[in-house]
């Protein structure tokens, strides 16, 4: 894994019909803006939480090429939305991991329905293809498994993790380590 944390994932796509930010500014919170000095977990300077950025015509490049795997993915339900789940998920395109930046005020949202079912769902389908699930709380990483989660414990840009298949009370499952 050598994604920078808690900065934006950058899609190389736009919004799928009829999907739009709207008052949703979570990525406003969750991700750190190194050219504003705004840190993970506190909201920008420039935002109006609810309602939108106030310096929209002159956004930074990262914000202005950001966008969450919601707006991305047309099929994702509202209650999916960032400012509803409480987390922003987007795709990181170097490996194709699906990393979660959760809200600080509401670290467990994750882990609540409809959302802790479907990231393990969604762990199973991407664990064929070598992907996976990562949520993050600022920098420490709890990797979704379809059997559950494995904490991680602080991951950096340089860190990485193994997974290996192991045998447990239930039967087989997988183990991960961070390396």
């Amino acid at each position: 894994m050598t994604a920078p944390l808690a900065a934006f994932s950058v899609m190389p796509f736009g919004p799928a019909p009829g999907r739009a930010c709207g008052g949703c500014t979570m990525c406003c919170k969750v991700y750190a803006l190194p050219e504003f000095g705004k840190p993970p977990g506190v909201w920008c300077k420039h935002c109006a939480p609810g309602k939108g950025c106030k310096i929209h015509d002159s956004l930074p490049k990262q914000c202005r090429l950001f966008f969450c795997l919601w707006m991305t993915d047309g099929a994702m339900p509202n209650d999916w939305r960032p400012d509803r789940a409480r987390f922003v998920l987007s795709v990181y395109p170097p490996n194709g991991f699906i990393y979660g930046q959760v809200d600080p005020g509401s670290p467990r949202a994750w882990m609540k329905p409809p959302y802790y079912d479907a990231l393990r769902a969604m762990a199973g389908r991407l664990l064929n293809e070598r992907r996976h699930v990562i949520m993050f709380m600022g920098d420490e990483a709890t990797l979704v498994m379809p059997e559950g989660e494995a904490a991680l414990g602080k991951m950096g840009p340089a860190d990485n993790f193994r997974i290996e298949p192991a045998f447990g009370p239930n039967g087989p499952t997988w183990k991960a380590t961070k390396i």
